[in-house]
């Protein structure tokens, strides 16, 4: 018996390392949280607790912008940017839809300014100002101020259709397009040719009927005659005639008007009397013209309240942009982006 105890000495010691070891190992993190998985990266992809998601994501991409209040140019995510957009631009009550397709039209524009480089009237390092000159942009601290206690909900309803459209650009033949858009159409949309000099395939006029609703359909504004003849560079006969409306354009708005000595374009006419619109027309009453214009905004693009009311007859943002957009695709703006990123 004695020649044995040796042995069992010797064993007890090698079990009591085979059983203690292991548990001093584990012991120092059994009382932590798991702040970590083990992942793996196989072909592109990484795969996380049995998920798989994509390890290809949007290049980090600022938008320098210019605030005009303030004259300094702040930079933004470009996400951010185009919620800042969607939530100047359009109301956040309006159809969730619509509001997709108001942030498809943000984006690409952003994305078309980048990769354009149409710098003109931006001071150095900057890609964009907040005012109708590119897109009318809002930051958060504006947001608050301008929504007060209703500010949570309407920017979760923004984030929300930013989100949905995320990284999607609308293009035609591979390019951005320019995407845009104005608040609501006299009945229909301008064709681009028709406002300005050129003629750009997917800004073709289309009807809109939606757009009958809109608070905005109808404005009239009063001028006096010497007001009216002095802004248009014209002299007005004691008659009843002031001016004569010779062409229309296929948007049905006034093409020419021919004032006996002068003619002058709709648009001529809208811009230098600061109408609503170049769908208008006028009468005199006394010493003033009431002129009554039809539509609001220069008519070319995606009309923001038709885009509301067909959102409101069951139209997703898709069919709303290819609607107003004519032969245009939404496509991902990662390569784009990418090609900027890789330029910097």
């Amino acid at each position: 018996m004695k020649a044995i105890k040796p042995f069992i000495a010797l064993f007890i010691a090698a079990a009591f390392v085979l059983i203690m070891v292991p548990a001093l190992l584990v012991l120092p993190f059994s009382g932590k949280e798991e702040n970590g998985r083990l992942s793996q990266h196989l072909d592109g992809q990484v795969r996380q607790e049995g998920k798989k998601v994509n390890a290809i994501s949007e290049p980090a991409i600022e938008v320098s912008v210019y605030r005009a209040q303030s004259r300094q140019i702040q930079k933004f995510p470009l996400e951010s940017y185009v919620a800042g957009v969607v939530a100047a631009e359009m109301p956040a009550d309006f159809k969730i839809e619509a509001l997709k397709a108001q942030a498809l039209t943000a984006r690409t524009y952003i994305v078309n300014q980048l990769m354009t480089h149409d710098k003109a009237g931006l001071p150095d390092g900057a890609d964009v100002s907040d005012t109708i000159k590119h897109q009318v942009f809002r930051n958060d601290v504006e947001l608050k101020k301008e929504w007060g206690s209703q500010y949570k909900d309407k920017l979760s309803k923004i984030t929300k259709a930013v989100a949905a459209t995320s990284g999607q650009i609308l293009t035609y033949n591979g390019k951005p397009i320019q995407a845009l858009f104005f608040s609501t159409s006299n009945g229909y949309t301008e064709n681009s040719e028709d406002y300005w000099s050129s003629s750009i395939p997917y800004l073709k006029s289309v009807s809109s009927p939606w757009d009958k609703s809109s608070p905005k359909f109808y404005y009239k504004k009063t001028i006096p005659v010497s007001e009216f003849e002095r802004k248009l560079g014209i002299h007005l006969s004691s008659g009843n005639a002031i001016g004569t409306v010779t062409k229309r354009t296929p948007g049905k708005r006034v093409g020419t008007v021919d004032f006996g000595n002068k003619k002058l374009t709709g648009k001529q006419i809208r811009e230098t009397l600061d109408l609503k619109s170049s769908d208008f027309e006028w009468v005199r009453k006394g010493s003033d013209i009431v002129i009554t214009t039809k539509g609001f905004g220069h008519g070319v693009g995606m009309s923001q309240y038709g885009a509301n009311g067909m959102a409101e007859q069951g139209k997703d943002y898709k069919s709303i942009v290819k609607y107003y957009y004519r032969g245009v695709e939404i496509q991902s703006s990662n390569n784009l982006l990418h090609t900027l990123t890789a330029r910097k």
